[in-house]
């Protein structure tokens, strides 16, 4: 059964086999946390978001038509979810917890490099948040998710040399974010 393409399970879901949802959970649910957790720092409330996902696929189950790509039609329903879940909520914050913060007082051989690490990444993640929502989503969809031109085209709703600049816009300007903070960080 693994071996059936994500478009035959979810056109199986359509016509009734609930149960094949669970493969297709077992398939991306750790995408879509990621997905999440990089636009919204939370991990309840990425966990809450792919559950929710996968209640709008059962629940709009009768709009897949197996034209497209399943994880094209699921990441257009991921996105739509976090727009409404931010529209409700109007906050988005960088939350470090007790775990983040005994990395850097690890006593491995390499905690040196370690924290050098994570404070690089930490600013990363502060460089990201100063970006539009537009822009921290494209990143995500094209870095992180590793999702091609095409397949964003197709979630945005645009063609494909727009995802093209919407990259490059959002790459010089995340850069140009990082440099300053660490330029601010250097400075304290």
């Amino acid at each position: 059964m693994d071996s059936l393409s994500d478009n035959a399970l979810m056109l199986q879901v359509k016509d009734g086999q609930l149960d094949k949802l669970g493969l297709l959970f077992e398939r991306y649910n750790k995408n879509l946390y990621g997905f999440f957790y990089r636009l919204t720092l939370d991990q309840e409330q990425s966990e809450d978001l792919v559950q929710s996902v996968f209640l709008r696929i059962l629940k709009y189950k009768h709009s897949y038509h197996g034209d497209g790509k399943f994880s094209t039609w699921m990441y257009h329903m991921a996105r739509n979810l976090f727009a409404d879940h931010y529209k409700k909520n109007k906050k988005m914050g960088f939350k470090e917890s007790p775990e983040m913060a005994d990395k850097y007082f690890s006593n491995d051989r390499n905690a040196e490099t370690d924290r050098i690490q994570s404070e690089e990444l930490d600013l990363l993640q502060q460089a990201m948040n100063q970006l539009s929502f537009e822009k921290r989503e494209v990143l995500v969809l094209s870095k992180l998710q590793e999702m091609r031109y095409k397949d964003i085209a197709e979630v945005l709703g645009i063609n494909e040399n727009a995802v093209k600049v919407r990259i490059f816009r959002a790459l010089k300007d995340l850069k140009a974010e990082y440099l300053r903070l660490e330029k601010g960080s250097i400075a304290n």
